[in-house]
């Protein structure tokens, strides 16, 4: 969190958008739209993207399990070789785990992330999902959707609509990362 301080006084550019109750209600929502859209769960399949993705994936899953008493197989997709912007990154990418225990084929395949923007780390996702194998169908779950799209990608399952700028920031913070669950707008410091 940036603070400026005017007059002895600090003013901080974050802005609240989601509480940790916001978070719940809306990831039971989506879960329940799931369940709804696909007649059940018995073809469903969760996918998070690393990292935010893959713990509103296993959210999801126990809401998911909590209305349906299946449980949903789980995966953990890592799109950084899959970037378009791999070359113009000036530092080495880190690799983290991807891992899909269980066969795509036949499966509703649906790609969790925590914030969808320009589309392309959901370009990136469904490549690398691809090289996995063939899904049935691709669907998509974010918790937050700002805009700004450069891709024509758009989400099956939204949490929030959240009109940005392309200056601001969207950050999810969960407690997985030590966090209080939250979802704060970050506006440049005028």
């Amino acid at each position: 969190m940036t603070e400026k301080r005017e007059g002895g006084i600090a003013r901080t550019n974050e802005k609240l958008i989601m509480d940790a109750g916001d978070i719940a209600r809306v990831l039971t929502r989506i879960a329940h739209e799931i369940v709804e859209r696909n007649k059940g769960v018995n073809l469903v399949a969760l996918v998070g993207i690393r990292t935010g993705g893959v713990h509103l994936a296993h959210r999801l899953a126990k809401r998911i399990h909590a209305i349906e008493g299946v449980s949903v197989p789980i995966g953990e997709l890592d799109i950084t070789l899959y970037r378009d912007d791999l070359a113009l990154r000036k530092n080495q990418p880190v690799l983290r785990k991807t891992s899909i225990p269980f066969d795509l084929a036949g499966k509703a395949v649906v790609l969790v992330d925590d914030v969808l923007f320009t589309g392309r780390t959901i370009r990136a996702a469904m490549d690398g999902l691809m090289d996995l194998g063939r899904p049935e169908e691709i669907q998509l779950a974010v918790l937050v959707d700002r805009g700004h799209r450069q891709l024509p990608i758009k989400a099956n399952y939204v949490g929030k609509n959240l009109p940005t700028s392309r200056e601001e920031t969207v950050r999810v913070l969960l407690e997985e990362y030590g966090e209080e669950d939250r979802v704060v707008i970050i506006k440049p410091l005028s």
